[in-house]
């Protein structure tokens, strides 16, 4: 299988009517070749949509999408150099996986000896070699993904989309899968847009996240940047748990802030902030945890749980409710007890107020 074909994606100011609804009221990206994007959002906010746009299973109300940069904006699904794995797998059943992958060889004209050579070679590329007699039904879920995706992948498609494809998978074979997809698509540096709504899934094997919110883009970026530095609280919750806190910013220099935090000082990265009135977004492992009445933010314990690699708190503060996730498992304090806290540099960010 060849790489050269990665094409770029762009959506070009993309509209989404369904009748008097608008569900995309502006859209535009860019996808560069050779990278994994994941589309990723709450049900509802536009990024299936968006997916069946690109694969030329919907077409958009206004605007024009890209790829490889040739307009598609019309074309029909079989007219695009894209393939698609569903979150169903959608395999035939009746057929073998070596017949399941040739399939789309055959359908494209190749003969079925030459079909069935590179359907041996998909197999082998995702880890199935010699398995292709086995009926889907004789397959775990994840060997049945695992054809789903050399199915799309020995058609060598400019772009690949993967629609929820880990989804009907239990947890510990969906960390599995998603690994074998993210090494796939690094080694053979094929474009990938894939979709979900599991935040540990898109950080696990993006280059970049989209975060989707009513149709629109609410935040773009690495997943490092969108975990550390969310815009909003909207990103701060959604791309894993935060505690968004009322804060003051004293004064801003040299790209960073000083903040007040109840008593506590605080500098973090000044991201446009002017003085006044902030929001905090901190996550549950920035915080640190001391015994007693000490110098910094003092709390006291609500609900403590012992979970084996880390303690969880909830603490009533003067900033409100925090919740901890402290790895200091050497002790536990319980409910009602005296605690001081602070804070980390990493994992702290000043968010829209």
């Amino acid at each position: 299988m060849t790489t050269q074909k990665a094409g770029s994606v762009v959506f070009e100011n993309i509209r989404k009517n369904y009748g008097a609804v608008t569900v995309i009221p502006d859209l535009s990206f860019t996808i560069e070749p050779g990278t994994l994007v994941t589309l990723l959002g709450p049900s509802g906010c536009g990024k299936t949509t968006t997916l069946r746009m690109l694969a030329g299973l919907e077409h958009p109300s206004a605007g024009r999408v890209f790829i490889g940069g040739k307009d598609v904006t019309m074309l029909p699904a079989n007219e695009r150099d894209v393939s698609m794995v569903f979150q169903s797998y959608a395999l035939f059943p009746h057929m073998n996986s070596l017949d399941n992958v040739a399939y789309g060889l055959e359908a494209s004209g190749l003969s079925r000896k030459e079909a069935r050579e590179k359907a041996e070679d998909g197999l082998s590329l995702v880890g199935l070699a010699g398995m292709g007699h086995r009926l889907p039904a004789e397959l775990s879920g994840g060997q049945q993904q695992r054809v789903a995706v050399a199915r799309a992948l020995v058609l060598e498609p400019q772009v690949l989309l993967l629609d929820e494809p880990l989804s009907n998978l239990d947890a510990r074979l969906r960390r599995k899968v998603r690994t074998d997809i993210r090494e796939l698509q690094q080694r053979l540096g094929f474009t990938a847009v894939y979709v979900t709504h599991d935040q540990d899934e898109a950080l696990a094997v993006s280059d970049r996240i989209i975060v989707m919110k009513e149709g629109r883009i609410a935040q773009a970026g690495a997943p490092r940047e969108l975990y550390e530095m969310p815009a909003s609280s909207f990103i701060a919750d959604f791309m894993g748990e935060a505690n968004v806190i009322a804060c003051e910013v004293i004064d801003v220099a040299g790209g960073e802030a000083r903040v007040r935090i109840g008593k506590l000082e605080q500098r973090v990265p000044a991201r446009n902030a002017r003085p006044g009135a902030a929001s905090l977004a901190v996550r549950p492992g920035s915080i640190t945890v001391a015994e007693g009445q000490g110098t910094g933010l003092a709390g006291r314990v609500l609900h403590s749980a012992y979970l084996g690699g880390h303690v969880e708190y909830e603490m009533e503060t003067e900033v409100g409710t925090l919740f901890i996730v402290d790895h200091a498992v050497d002790r536990t304090l319980p409910a009602g007890a005296d605690a001081t806290l602070g804070f980390k540099t990493r994992g702290i960010a000043l968010i829209e107020h």
